[in-house]
Order: structure tokens, then sequence, then C-alpha cells
């Protein structure tokens, strides 16, 4: 008689200020091969708004940046998106009366146009961040974005220091 033991998973959300560090089981290959990362662990050791690359496709990028305060203003010449992972984050959108240059990934910008309107995220909220419109975030608490972009002049590779391997 086959005995099937059952294991009790609990689903436990973290935060910038409450995370537990994570690990990785190689069960095929070699370790060398696979990096792991804690999204909160990198925004907690990060400035507010650096966008710190923490996966990566061919020239598509997932950064993670801890969002505190106001940032500048972002545009991008493609669509991004950002997801709130913990808190809340608002985002204040201009459509620009002209487009940033072709570039991969987000540049810093002095917006010029008419303002869009705003988005508030919480916890597992999505925004799409348009091509040609200027966004600004703002959090009254420290918390922690994930950007879905492509890798550009403002992504910071750190893999040495973020990745277990």
């Amino acid at each position: 008689m086959n005995t099937v033991s059952k294991t009790a998973y609990k689903t436990v959300f973290g935060s910038l200020g409450n995370y537990q560090k994570g690990g990785i089981e190689v069960t095929q290959g070699d370790a060398r091969h696979y990096v792991f990362s804690n999204v909160f662990e990198v925004a907690a050791k990060s400035v507010p708004y650096e966008r710190v690359v923490v996966g990566k496709n061919l020239e598509y990028v997932v950064e993670t940046a801890r969002a505190d305060g106001q940032s500048p203003w972002f545009a991008c010449a493609h669509d991004e998106f950002a997801i709130a992972m913990d808190g809340e984050v608002r985002i204040d959108f201009i459509a620009l009366d002209q487009a940033p240059a072709q570039a991969d990934g987000a540049v810093l910008v002095e917006p010029a146009g008419r303002k869009m309107g705003h988005v508030v995220l919480r916890q597992g909220h999505q925004s799409l961040l348009p091509a040609g419109c200027a966004y600004r975030f703002s959090a009254d608490k420290a918390c922690t974005l994930l950007l879905q972009s492509k890798l550009g002049a403002l992504s910071v590779e750190k893999w040495a220091e973020i990745c277990l391997h």
C-alpha cells in the first residue's frame, strides 16, 4: 500500500518591512546556472526609485524599485508595466507634447504636455505605463514596485550583489 504524505503549504505575502529570504533547491544541473534574489531585499537595499534588474529575458527586464516619496518623471518609447508588491503607490501621467527619443528602457524627462490623471496601486495591482507618456510615482510610506521594461540606461544590474548562486 502506498502512503502519500500531504504537506500543507501556506501562502505568505511579503512586504518591504516584513519579508523572509528564501532559497533555491537545484534538482537538476549545476547551481552556478541558476540565480535567486528577493525583490523586497533588493528594494530595501536600494535608494528610492533605483531600477534594479532582478530578471532578464533577451532585451526585456523585470526591475524592482523602492517607492519612497516622489520620483522624478520618467518616460519610455515603448509600453512598460508597474506592479505594486506592497503598500500604496500613486502614478501621475502626462501625455507628452513630444515623444521621448527612441531608446530602450525608461529615461528621465521634464514633461511638457497635457495632464492625463492618475491611478493608485495597492498590493497586487498593475498599471500600464504607456509609450510616449511621462509618469511619476508617489508613496507616503516606503514600498516595493516591480517594473517590466527593456534594458536601458536607467536599468541597474547588480547580479553579484543580489543573487544567491
